[in-house]
């Protein structure tokens, strides 16, 4: 049975879902609304006419979503184009659609985020019908070494992502396989940055054999691995009537020769990305001014460090100070047993924001996303 329990959603225009199987219930809750927004009716059509039995990783799905948009916001959070809300539609279908590499990064991080907590959840037992992935266990892996422990099931995990979200791709055009080509991507990063876990076992500690397994990484590996790639990301040229195509109904599949078999892993993209510094409505696109930026910081990387030029000067803006007063926390104490109680200061802050120049009436940008 599948049910829905209507509430007041702030952030979505989608009610949270109560799935009733059984005697079971998965509730999504209300701050997961947003990532149902993003799937769309897609998602609603396919819980109803899918397999019953995929009613139980739903609030994984959702979950894996979210975590992969958070992921999105926080790697291009000191960029020109920074993940906005209005750019986290997975499906091409019945829309107007873009191309660049900054979908390619959303395809990929989503699928990414999805595969990674079912696998994650499958093998913390959150499922009946799933568990760690044993099948390697008493096999040699190398020299000193034999396969052992309960690895993460990735295979599983990647099964329910590629059901999942490859079928919110409706589309049947050049743009409708670049997203199915990046969600792949996605989940190959997954694989890809696993990292293997080993126990020493031997006399007195001698570690003369170990047994090892499959863990997979912490998420913001995932995000930085998938960041460079976004960064390296193939263009595949394409003939622009087909691109044209693409935001049509009778648009056709691209030819299978242009996206590589070697290219399986990288995030590829066919057209260039619009001039994310100016403010531009008709693509949904905020433009820099307002941004905050980050001078003189400490303990912050070069790029980081060089986002005011990126983001006001060469958009043709200037860099603005401003003193904030912040609040933190502060004359922290350990009190027996077992609390810290601490005091809350106020201290002024300078921040900085790209404002217009006095008398100017355009940003002019380099037409880039960084």
């Amino acid at each position: 049975m599948l049910c829905y329990l209507q509430c007041l959603c702030l952030v979505s225009p989608f009610p949270p879902l109560t799935l009733c199987q059984g005697s079971s219930r998965y509730l999504i809750p209300i701050h997961h609304c947003l990532t149902f927004s993003l799937f769309g009716r897609s998602v609603n059509n396919f819980l109803i006419t899918g397999p019953k039995a995929y009613l139980t990783y739903t609030t994984s799905v959702a979950l894996g979503a979210q975590s992969g948009i958070e992921e999105c916001k926080f790697q291009f959070a000191w960029e020109r184009w920074n993940c906005p809300e209005n750019a986290l539609q997975l499906s091409t279908h019945n829309r107007l659609r873009s191309a660049t590499r900054e979908t390619s990064f959303i395809h990929a991080i989503s699928s990414a985020g999805v595969m990674y907590t079912i696998t994650k959840n499958c093998s913390m037992g959150d499922f009946e019908n799933c568990g760690c992935d044993e099948s390697k266990n008493g096999k040699t892996g190398g020299h000193g070494w034999i396969w052992g422990g309960c690895s993460d099931n990735v295979e599983f995990g990647e099964r329910i992502s590629k059901l999942f979200v490859d079928s919110l791709e409706k589309g049947k055009d050049a743009r409708a396989l670049m997203n199915l080509h990046n969600n792949r991507a996605g989940r190959l990063a997954v694989r890809a940055t696993m990292k293997r876990t080993c126990k020493c076992h031997g006399i007195s500690g001698s570690c003369s054999i170990q047994t090892c397994w499959l863990q997979l990484a912490d998420f913001r590996e995932m995000g930085d691995y998938l960041k460079a790639k976004y960064d390296r990301a193939l263009k595949i040229e394409m003939d622009k009537r087909q691109l044209r195509a693409g935001n049509s109904a009778e648009g056709h599949w691209a030819p299978t020769e242009a996206f590589l078999p070697s290219a399986e892993a990288e995030l590829i993209f066919l057209e260039e990305s619009p001039d994310y510094c100016t403010h531009n409505s008709s693509l949904g696109i905020y433009g820099t001014e307002g941004r905050e930026c980050l001078q003189n910081s400490h303990n912050t990387s070069r790029w980081e460090q060089h986002s005011c030029g990126r983001l006001c000067t060469e958009c043709g803006l200037q860099v603005e100070e401003r003193k904030t007063e912040a609040i933190s926390s502060c004359n922290c104490k350990f009190q027996w047993c077992c609390t810290v109680k601490c005091d809350q200061c106020r201290h002024v802050v300078n921040k900085y924001y790209c404002t217009r120049s006095p008398g100017s009436a355009v940003s002019w940008g380099k037409g880039s996303a960084r």
